[in-house]
Formats: C-alpha cells, sequence, structure tokens
C-alpha cells in the first residue's frame, strides 16, 4: 500500500470511529458511501471505435447514464434481416472501470455481425453520479435491457458480471441465450468484508451497515451472491477465471463448479490475473467464438 493511501485509510478509520461514538448510524452511512464510492474513474481518450457508434443515454436517479450502439461492419456479414435483430450483445464491465476497456470485444463482434451495445455505470466512465452499489447496476442493466434489448447475448467482468447474473433472475432467457462472465465478483458481503477488514471497521459499525443496506435495497449484502442466482439462469454460461487472479479468488468459482450447473462451461487460465484475463487474445478468441 502506498503511503498516501495508508495516511487516507488511517484518516478515514480514525473518523469513523470517532463518528460510530456519536451515531452509529451515521457512522454506518459514511461507512457505506466510502465503501460504494470509485477512488478513480477511467476519463482517458475514447478509442477510436467509439467515434463509430451511436451515443445513447438513459437517466437513472437524477442521473445520465451513457453508453454507445454500434450496428455490424458489413450487411454482407448477416445472412438475413431476421438474423440480423437476434445478433444483439450487451458489455458490462467491472468498478473503477469503464466500457471503453472492450474496445477489442466491440470490434470482434461487430466482424462476426453482433449488434454490440456497452453502457458505463453510474460514477464511472462518461456517466454521471459518484458512486455505485450493486442495486445501481442490476436497476441500469435492466434499463438499458428494456431501453435497447432485448439481448441474446451478454458479457461483463468483475462487478459487472455480479450485476448482470442479478439482473438476469428476473428476465427470461432461454438456452439460446449466451453470457459470459469474466472473473465475476463473487459478492458483496465478501468484498465488504475485505474492505472492512482492511480498514479495521469496528463489528458494530459493519452490522449497522449492513442493516442500512437492508432497509434502503431491500436486502442484506449476503443476498448480492452470485453463487446464490446463478443456479436460476436459463442460458448457456461460459466462466472464465484466472487460477492467480488476487482480486477475485478462485475460490467462489471451485464452488460453482462443484455445484454441477449443467449450462456452465468453464475456462481455468493461469498467469493473467484479474484484468489481463480479458485482454488475452487467446481468451478473447474463446469468448467471441462462444458468443
Amino acid at each position: 500500500m502506498k503511503l498516501k493511501q495508508k495516511l487516507t485509510t488511517r484518516y478515514t478509520r480514525a473518523q469513523l470511529n470517532i463518528l460510530s461514538l456519536v451515531s452509529l448510524r451515521k457512522s454506518a452511512v459514511k461507512a457505506f458511501r466510502l465503501f460504494i464510492t470509485p477512488r478513480k474513474r477511467r476519463k482517458s481518450k475514447l478509442p477510436p471505435i467509439f467515434g463509430t457508434g451511436e451515443a445513447l443515454s438513459i437517466r437513472l436517479d437524477g442521473h445520465v447514464v451513457r453508453g454507445h450502439r454500434w450496428q455490424p461492419y458489413s450487411d454482407a456479414l448477416r445472412p438475413s434481416a431476421e438474423t440480423a435483430a437476434a445478433k444483439k450483445v450487451l458489455i458490462a464491465h467491472g468498478f473503477e472501470s469503464a466500457s471503453r476497456v472492450f474496445e477489442h470485444y466491440i470490434a470482434a463482434l461487430l466482424k462476426k455481425g453482433y449488434e454490440v451495445v456497452a453502457f458505463d455505470a453510474p460514477g464511472h466512465g462518461l456517466s454521471g453520479g459518484k458512486r455505485l452499489f450493486i442495486s445501481d447496476y442490476v436497476q441500469m442493466l435492466s434499463a438499458v435491457e428494456q431501453t435497447y434489448g432485448p439481448f441474446q447475448s451478454w458479457m461483463a467482468h468483475s462487478l459487472g458480471g455480479l450485476a448482470l447474473a442479478l439482473s438476469l433472475e428476473d428476465m427470461s432467457t432461454d438456452g439460446e441465450s449466451r453470457i459470459v462472465l469474466v472473473a465475476p465478483a463473487p459478492g458483496i458481503a465478501q468484498a465488504f468484508d475485505e474492505w472492512a477488514s482492511e480498514l479495521r471497521l469496528p463489528p458494530p459499525v459493519s452490522r449497522e451497515v449492513d442493516e442500512y443496506v437492508k432497509e434502503t435495497s431491500g436486502h442484506p449484502l449476503a443476498w448480492y451472491s452470485l453463487r446464490r442466482v446463478i443456479g436460476s439462469i436459463a442460458a448457456d454460461i461460459l466462466f472464465v477465471q484466472d487460477e492467480g487472479d488476487a482480486v477475485v479468488p478462485m475460490d467462489e468459482a471451485k464452488l460453482i463448479q462443484q455445484d454441477r450447473h449443467p449450462n456452465i462451461r468453464f475456462l481455468f487460465t493461469t498467469g493473467l490475473g484479474h484484468k489481463k484475463v480479458y485482454k488475452d487474445q487467446e481468451v478473447l478468441d474463446r469468448i467471441v467464438d462462444f458468443l
């Protein structure tokens, strides 16, 4: 951990501890808001392929959420208008990321004859807002589905993978649908526990955070779980995970594999980590072929 980050962590820890002496709820609310606030935002210049897409936007809880839509490169790649209409894919990014990191997937899918849609989640990329809780992401994906869908294929990385799985729990999918989950986040409870441990958050504050989330979102942190929801999704799923991922360990992938869902196949890699796994050319080819 860098010195600046250490100092920030110590300051935040002291602030939350002092606030908890005054009000446990206020300390919990502040802790929760810090937890769902990205520390960085990708604001670099968009890759050239974004200049060829149609700019899209939807309004979500007072914020403008922005995305892009691309049509296939050539009509010659599409046998018929009916086939073209059926080939539509939505891409979802991870926490502190943005849709721009999937430029190579967008290009590859367009060559395959897909219509591609990708949005930046609230508080990320070009979208408005400062914070992103998993329920916000689920709401956004559902709104994109209703406005620009229906989609038959989806690809998502990290937190986007968990949000996608949760959003599909209430959507109609079938055996013709294809979903790719790349290093999907296992659950919000695990992520919060790790964050709280790093911050040395007092257990009473952590419990109060869970109560606050339950009151405001309708569900406790543990409900937002990939393993809980993935078995209810009626679609072919490709689960991609690197064995050396330091952000999302292999444990959850192995547990889901042990559950033996017949519609899920696994692609395990080595030496790629959490981000290089989706940048690897061989992985990209396998994902595009699967979709």
